[in-house]
């Protein structure tokens, strides 16, 4: 996961407070990675099912390059670049613990845009 994070995302890394715990640095935000049995010690979900969805804003030029980026580093897209009614062109994609990833941009919306 961390790998992932790191390399393939490009997440700076902003500390590692163990070897279950590790910050990448996102904008002003902190993703944090923990391995499961610290605070909580829920069971693990089977890699599929929904648990988490994390959403990453970019510019409206970015989406598509993100994409092309993604491709290039072995990322399956799961859909996208969508242009979607609500003003948003959307891409969707899942880290290895196969929770889901957005990469969005905010575009104007109205009538003609493919949902």
């Amino acid at each position: 996961m961390c790998e992932f994070y790191e390399t393939t995302l490009g997440f700076p890394l902003h500390r590692k407070l163990s070897p279950k715990w590790v910050e990448f640095r996102v904008g002003s935000s902190l993703v944090a990675i923990a391995e499961p049995g610290g605070l909580f010690d829920d069971p693990v979900l089977p890699v599929g099912v929904l648990s988490l969805q994390l959403a990453f804003r970019v510019a409206p030029d970015e989406v598509d390059l993100c994409a092309a980026t993604l491709r290039e580093r072995g990322v399956e897209l799961i859909l996208g670049p969508t242009d979607r009614s609500f003003g948003h062109r959307t891409l969707f994609f899942r880290d290895p613990d196969g929770n889901v990833i957005e990469i969005y941009a905010e575009i104007p919306c109205g009538p003609g845009i493919a949902t």
